[in-house]
């Protein structure tokens, strides 16, 4: 078998889908593993941090195959694999991992010390994260794979929620970690800032976890619209009215006791500064509208390197933040790539037993490998749906 197609990022707002190479059992210098699956991908995301690359603002080279939400098949197995075997069905986390370093052993997946070489971390098919080939393709390989890879426990059911399952790889554990470093419990007030994937999977993440009110932030009309339909309170940041003052009347208080900021570097200002470039801002209202002892998740990407920034701090990840503002709320923040381990298998049994409905909330659309340029422009245009490629047209014959 030699044929495997990818989508390839060509350049700003650009990307193609390619003949690529079929997956080999080598680490990204060609050294020979034996730890590595090789997988039919049955499902692959587009991701809000793919957009990032894709519109010029990192330093992601020509020719990077992108893609780091994966589910699929195994259908080769390295001569190390002791607990996957062929034909089953696994939900591979973002984070490359290696399970043997410190960070891999305390749970904190999304720093592995030892998949890349530059620094702390690593990931399929993105920039500056250890040069793994990424699975928007119908073929993946997957290293570290039994300390890596969820089995889901029956493949036939796992195909029939597959649409929900999907989101494991990514943006159902990145929201669950955003509210749960904010603090979300039962009978909590929670904001989440951005009403796009990420932040529709943190509101079903503080539903889950027993908030009493969640509130859902963009400026982006359909997204709120969406968000409304599925059951959260929003507020317009295109509004001249304040986040503190929406927020005050649904609450009676211009306060929440917990804030999740799911939108990162590319925030734009409020009201009439809606289309201007303001990378601290969310950051900032966070703060301003956070209780005094709250906490506020940062699952939003926040880059050491924007090319397209507007400013010349802000091109080096220097932002005016107002951090005297928490300090003196003696505010707490938790910030870095969430660490899916941590949550993935918990979240799929709630997917399984109907606790869930991830996919509708998000809003799954599923799409061909074809369609996927497609689905990148519609995406990048604030379309209020999470695109997930079916490469093999799995999910369309099921």
């Amino acid at each position: 078998m030699s044929d495997n197609r990818g989508v390839v990022y060509l350049g700003q707002g650009q990307v193609e889908v390619q003949s690529i190479g079929y997956p080999k059992m080598v680490d990204p210098n060609g050294r020979p593993i034996g730890h590595g699956v090789i997988l039919k991908v049955v499902t692959t995301n587009i991701c809000g941090s793919d957009q990032h690359m894709v519109r010029g603002r990192t330093t992601a080279e020509v020719g990077l195959v992108l893609g780091h939400e994966i589910t699929g098949e195994v259908i080769e197995v390295g001569r190390d694999v002791e607990t996957l075997k062929i034909g089953d069905l696994v939900s591979v986390p973002f984070n490359v991992a290696c399970g043997r370093c410190t960070t891999c052993k305390e749970q904190h997946t999304g720093v592995c010390l030892n998949v890349n070489p530059s620094r702390a971390g690593g990931a399929y098919g993105y920039v500056d994260m250890g040069g793994w080939i990424g699975g928007q393709s119908e073929y993946v390989m997957v290293p570290y794979a039994d300390f890596n890879l969820l089995k889901f426990p029956d493949k036939d059911k796992a195909m029939d929620k597959i649409r929900d399952l999907t989101c494991l790889s990514d943006i159902l554990p990145t929201g669950y970690h955003g509210a749960v470093t904010a603090g979300v419990k039962p009978g909590s007030t929670v904001y989440i800032a951005g009403a796009g994937p990420v932040g529709m999977a943190a509101a079903a993440s503080a539903r889950l976890l027993g908030a009493a009110v969640t509130i859902v932030g963009d400026m982006n009309a359909e997204r709120l619209a969406h968000a409304r339909a599925v059951g959260f309170e929003t507020v317009d940041l295109s509004l001249d009215a304040s986040l503190g003052e929406q927020i005050a009347a649904i609450l009676g208080t211009p306060e929440v006791d917990c804030a999740v900021d799911c939108v990162g570097f590319e925030a734009r200002g409020h009201g009439s500064h809606a289309h201007e470039e303001a990378p601290a801002t969310v950051l900032n209202s966070l703060m301003e509208v956070t209780r005094v002892a709250g906490a506020i998740g940062i699952p939003g990407l926040y880059v050491t390197d924007d090319p397209g920034a507007t400013d010349s701090a802000a091109k080096r990840g220097s932002l005016s933040i107002r951090f005297g503002l928490g300090w003196a709320k003696s505010h707490s923040f938790h910030t870095g790539q969430t660490p899916v381990m941590k949550y993935n298998r918990n979240l799929m049994q709630a997917i399984l037993w109907d606790r869930l409905p991830i996919a509708q909330i998000v809003n799954v659309s599923v799409i061909s490998l074809d369609e996927a340029p497609n689905g990148y422009r519609q995406f990048d245009g604030g379309a209020p749906r999470k695109f997930v490629i079916d490469p093999h047209g799995l999910l369309k014959s099921a």
